[in-house]
This record gives C-alpha cells, structure tokens and sequence, in this order.
C-alpha cells in the first residue's frame, strides 16, 4: 500500500510518501509546499491545494494520513493551520482516497514507541525506519512519520479484522 502523509500548515505543508510491502517501508518521496505569508490566505491555499493534487497525480498513493491539530500559538493561527488541513482533506476527499487522522501522540508512539518524544528522536527514526541518507526537511520529515504511523496503523486494523472474522 502506497500512503501519503501530510503534516499541514499555512506556511509550510510537508508531505512524505511511503510503500508498505508487508512489514517493510520504503520510501517513495518526501517534500513540502512553501506558501509566502505576505500572500493572501486563498492564494495560499490554491497553493497547498495545487501542490498536493501534483504529488497524488505523480506518486498515486492509495490512502492519506494526516495529522490532526491541536495546538495553535493564538486564534488566528489556529484559523490559518484549519484552513490548510481543510485544503489538504478536500485533496484527498477529490481523488477518493481514503483519509485517516493521527494525533501526534499516535505519530510519536508509532514512530519512537514514546509519545511524547523530542521532535528530533521523531527525525532520527524516520531517518532510520527508511534508510534515509540524511533527516529529511522537518515538515516533510513530520509528514513521513505520519505515513510510518497510518502503516502501522492500517496493519494492526487489518490483523484485528481477519482475527475478528475467524471468530464469528
């Protein structure tokens, strides 16, 4: 399964694609879609919107994770980062992908195995998990750990479902 994995923002929206085959994950592409933030919010956004329907366009992942967010520095930020992931989710919505949501607690645990590890433990395992020759760029790094986590997600779904159904 070819996942796409998105860490949104108004000013920086990173993706990261990953390939799972079986338990292993390959990378695929990683990136991030740099908006100026003297631009107007819709122009902005047609830019977020844009730049993720090429990468889905290029890579055909089969699913979408991104992370859900929380925290903002004040309203108005918080508004912005809305609207970002909102121009992300109708991307995903518009190409029929499936679209699951992590928190960054599950990002972190799934990656590190603690969910409230430094930004940097988070890098350096993503490095690792894919044999990456260098920490990628921080909001594409963000956007493969949740890619990493939707794999281990979906794969424990799915053995909990096939188990569930041998039961009945």
């Amino acid at each position: 399964m070819r996942i796409l994995g998105i860490d949104p923002g108004s000013r920086v929206t990173g993706f990261g694609i990953v390939e799972q085959q079986g338990n292993r994950l390959i990378h695929v592409d990683n990136g991030a879609i740099f908006t100026r933030s003297g631009d107007a919010l819709p122009a902005r956004l047609k830019l977020i919107h844009d730049g993720l329907h090429q990468v889905i366009a290029t890579h055909a992942p089969e699913a979408m994770a991104i992370e859900q967010v929380f925290v903002a520095k004040n309203a108005m930020s918080a508004l912005k980062l809305g609207h970002a992931r909102g121009a992300a989710l109708l991307v995903g919505a518009n190409n029929h992908l499936p679209i699951s949501e992590y928190t960054a607690l599950q990002v972190k645990n799934a990656v590190v195995g603690y969910g409230r590890a430094a930004k940097g433990q988070v890098q350096q395992m993503v490095r690792a998990l894919l044999n990456l020759p260098e920490i990628a760029q921080e909001d594409a790094s963000d956007a493969l750990a949740v890619a990493i986590c939707h794999a281990h997600s979906s794969g424990l779904s799915n053995r909990l479902e096939k188990a569930l159904s041998r039961g009945r």
